[in-house]
């Protein structure tokens, strides 16, 4: 995959979770990556207490351990180029409070 949305594009994103529905699989968020300080926008591939694929586990996890399982709260989120991406393999899940808002429209 590729990336969804171009450089310059204007995103509508609502937090108002009540108007649009919950976050689902494959919703786009905008959450705040506490780390660096910075917005960034990625799909949702699984939701609190859902095993990931043993291929998308978190860079850290080891196989021993067993399945990894999304903490309750938490989302876990994949950017459209996975060769590319830095998602939750790198920085690990992404709790309900990072949220900044689900999108709802691109043009």
């Amino acid at each position: 995959m590729f990336s969804t949305f171009k450089s310059g594009q204007r995103l509508l994103a609502c937090n108002a979770y009540w108007l649009v529905g919950k976050i689902r699989h494959n919703d786009i968020i905008v959450f705040r990556l506490k780390e660096k300080d910075e917005l960034v926008i990625k799909r949702v591939y699984k939701l609190g207490n859902e095993k990931v694929d043993w291929i998308y586990i978190p860079k850290n996890w080891k196989l021993e351990q067993g399945a990894y399982k999304v903490p309750e709260g938490n989302y876990y989120v994949l950017g459209d180029n996975l060769l590319e991406s830095e998602d939750s393999r790198v920085y690990g899940p992404i709790s309900a409070d990072q949220v900044i808002g689900k999108v709802v429209i691109a043009n």
